[in-house]
């Protein structure tokens, strides 16, 4: 794990932030270098699939002219939901950086079950909870200005 690639998708949630966008940030690594950055869209193109991890997936399949991420690792800014859970998981991304988790006690259980290995893909290392404070105090700003 890299910080440096936690500062870049937290620099990604603040352009959602900004967008009056559910600040979310993701990055995408393959061999220790950024491939593709995205941050949450829905809003702004009307559209349930343009979260940062799709958006992020879709420039690193495209940048690699591959949608096979393997050897790529993605830090988030919060846990996948379960539709971003599997999108990584297809994509066959390696390990999942997440600098907090969701709040939705119905989404870890999910999500690791999502990870888990088996006949087809391998398992996505899932590793939550490695900026909280920092993300915490985003998502607190941004749902307090929307009231």
């Amino acid at each position: 794990m890299n910080s440096d690639f936690f500062d870049i998708a937290f620099g990604e949630a603040k352009q959602a932030f900004d967008l009056n966008e559910v600040p979310i940030g993701a990055v995408i690594v393959k061999n220790n270098k950024v491939i593709a950055s995205a941050h949450n869209l829905k809003e702004t193109n009307q559209n349930v699939c343009c979260h940062a991890e799709i958006l992020a997936i879709s420039q690193a399949s495209k940048f690699l002219n591959n949608w096979r991420l393997d050897e790529c690792d993605i830090y988030v800014t919060l846990d996948p939901c379960p539709m971003c859970a599997s999108a990584i998981r297809q994509a066959r991304i390696r390990n999942v950086y997440s600098a907090l988790e969701n709040l939705n006690n119905e989404y870890l259980p999910l999500i690791k079950k999502i990870f888990v290995d088996d006949d087809i893909n391998a398992m996505v290392n899932f590793s939550s909870n490695l900026r909280v404070e920092q993300s915490k105090k985003l998502l607190q700003d941004f749902f307090k200005n929307r009231r």
